[in-house]
């Protein structure tokens, strides 16, 4: 199996809550949106975000998926400390709940904050200036030592 992941998809109690929140509210555009059934956005390089029913992901799982947030965050990395701030403050807006406001990071020589999405999918938005991307996608830490 290759090392990858093309798809995050999640299984939202209210399709048009999170249509909102994501497209209207943050400004992401779609790719692709089957109304009442699932949008698609595109989220990076061959990357999709899909928004899809949680009743029509439980049904193509054949069991239920179990509720948001369980043990996974979505990681939204930044430039910047001041970006970190910017994204907190537009998905307020948009209508998330901040579970960490914007701080000094504890585990990492940074800046970061918490939200979580109306179907309760917590995001953390990170600037660790000890995290480079690479030009071909590569992620490179700095060795802890500096």
């Amino acid at each position: 199996m290759d090392q990858h992941i093309d798809v995050i998809t999640l299984g939202v109690p209210d399709l048009e809550a999170a249509h909102r929140f994501y497209v209207d509210g943050l400004g992401w555009e779609p790719t692709l949106v089957i109304p009442g059934e699932i949008t698609f956005i595109q989220a990076g390089h061959g990357r999709l975000l899909a928004l899809w029913r949680r009743e029509a992901l439980a049904a193509d799982l054949g069991r239920d998926p179990g509720a948001a947030p369980g043990a996974v965050t979505l990681g939204h990395n930044v430039a910047s400390a001041e970006e970190v701030g910017e994204v907190m403050a537009a998905a307020e807006a948009a209508g998330a709940t901040v579970l960490v406001p914007v701080r000094k990071a504890t585990e990492f020589p940074g800046t970061q904050g918490c939200f979580a999405d109306p179907a309760g999918v917590i995001w953390d938005v990170v600037h660790n200036p000890g995290v480079h991307i690479e030009a071909d996608g590569r992620v490179v830490f700095d060795s802890p030592e500096g």
